[in-house]
């Protein structure tokens, strides 16, 4: 019986990674939201991010999790993205350490901008974490647009990435 039941559960975990990873999210289609929020850690998220803005698909930008260290212009010169976007336009949000607090940075600055959308950048294979994370710390009433970067992953970051998320969903229904 013992034995029925931890086959079941390799089952079923088995088949819930071959679904995280053939449902991986690709790019959204154009659409204008109020602000894009762009989590940093991963390549051509902030370019992503950029390219949305200047394209009109919103008035403004979040980048989350940038280090402390981290000026406006010396992301400017690194992105090749014109200063006035910094200045007129993108906000940097230096307390998120982790995709959790990412989550909770963004969330509080949608609240303060009394935004009602917002497009969600990060990497594909990160995307269903990080949008359960932002979802959970929106308002009511704000929609997410989730707009995933294309990436390579190895085997082994999806199988870490996808145990993160099967970890976080559990924490969060038992109230952590």
């Amino acid at each position: 019986m013992v034995r029925r039941i931890l086959s079941l559960i390799v089952l079923v975990w088995a088949l819930g990674f071959a679904v995280f990873v053939v449902g991986l999210p690709g790019p959204a289609a154009p659409q204008e939201t109020d602000g894009i929020i762009v989590l940093t850690g991963g390549e051509n998220r902030i370019d992503r991010g950029i390219a949305l803005l200047e394209a009109g698909q919103a008035g403004r930008m979040l980048v989350s999790g940038v280090n402390r260290t981290v000026r406006p212009v010396e992301l400017a010169e690194q992105t090749g993205a014109p200063e006035r976007l910094f200045d007129c336009c993108i906000d940097l949000g230096q307390e998120a350490v982790d995709t959790r607090s990412n989550g909770q940075e963004a969330a509080r600055w949608v609240r303060e901008n009394r935004f009602t959308s917002v497009r969600l950048v990060t990497t594909d294979w990160h995307m269903p974490r990080a949008r359960f994370e932002l979802v959970r710390e929106l308002d009511d009433g704000v929609s997410l647009l989730a707009d995933a970067v294309p990436s390579d992953p190895s085997f082994m970051q999806l199988f870490l990435e996808y145990n993160k998320y099967l970890l976080r969903r559990v924490s969060a229904i038992v109230g952590l």
